[in-house]
């Protein structure tokens, strides 16, 4: 977003996390999602709402930022009358229960945040990427699932690049969809 010349408000829980970015289009709000941080919606127009608790958490930490705090943003957003809310989910949050057993808590508190956002009034786009790598951008896309799951899969790089597009063209209508390296271009799979 930065490169595309746009303003940038990042909520960091610590802000030297982003200490090797340097834009003067920057804005660090510093702020726990844990605690109060609806002060980091004010002059925003557009949340991009990218937190999650990390596979390394247990229930409790699923429960208060990938379900507590998603729900709280949107209702900050509401308050400070944002008017695109883009919220980063999970493939398998639709069905919860059909994930792996594992995997459940973290499916359901994606799931109930999603449905928040979707009865929030706001205007959304819920991305629900494959599994997340490493890897250097791939640079095509696809929204139907693989059948095989070890291709269902996305760089974090292009799930960035979809948030960005998000950003840069605002929808027009409300939009859930699941996102995986493909062979498409990203107006091909966004529009």
């Amino acid at each position: 977003m930065l490169n595309e010349g746009q303003h940038v408000v990042a909520l960091v829980r610590d802000e030297q996390k982003l200490s090797d970015i340097k834009s003067e289009n920057m804005t660090i709000v510093e702020a726990d999602l844990t605690d109060d941080f609806r002060h980091a919606f004010k002059g925003c127009s557009t949340v991009v709402f990218v937190a999650g608790s990390g596979g390394n958490t247990g229930a409790d930490k699923t429960i208060l930022i990938d379900l507590w705090a998603a729900c709280r943003a949107v209702d900050y957003a509401k308050q400070h009358d944002i008017k695109h809310f883009i919220m980063v989910s999970s493939i398998g949050a639709d069905a919860p229960a059909e994930g792996p057993e594992e995997m459940q808590p973290y499916l359901v508190a994606k799931h109930m945040a999603d449905e928040h956002l979707m009865h929030s009034g706001l205007r959304y786009s819920i991305i629900r990427p494959g599994t997340l790598t490493n890897n250097k951008a791939h640079n095509g896309f696809t929204t139907q699932r693989p059948s095989n799951k070890d291709e269902a899969i996305i760089t974090r790089a292009d799930v960035a690049k979809a948030l960005a597009y998000c950003v840069a063209h605002q929808a027009k209508s409300n939009t859930v969809k699941e996102l995986f390296n493909g062979a498409k271009h990203l107006d091909e799979v966004m529009s």
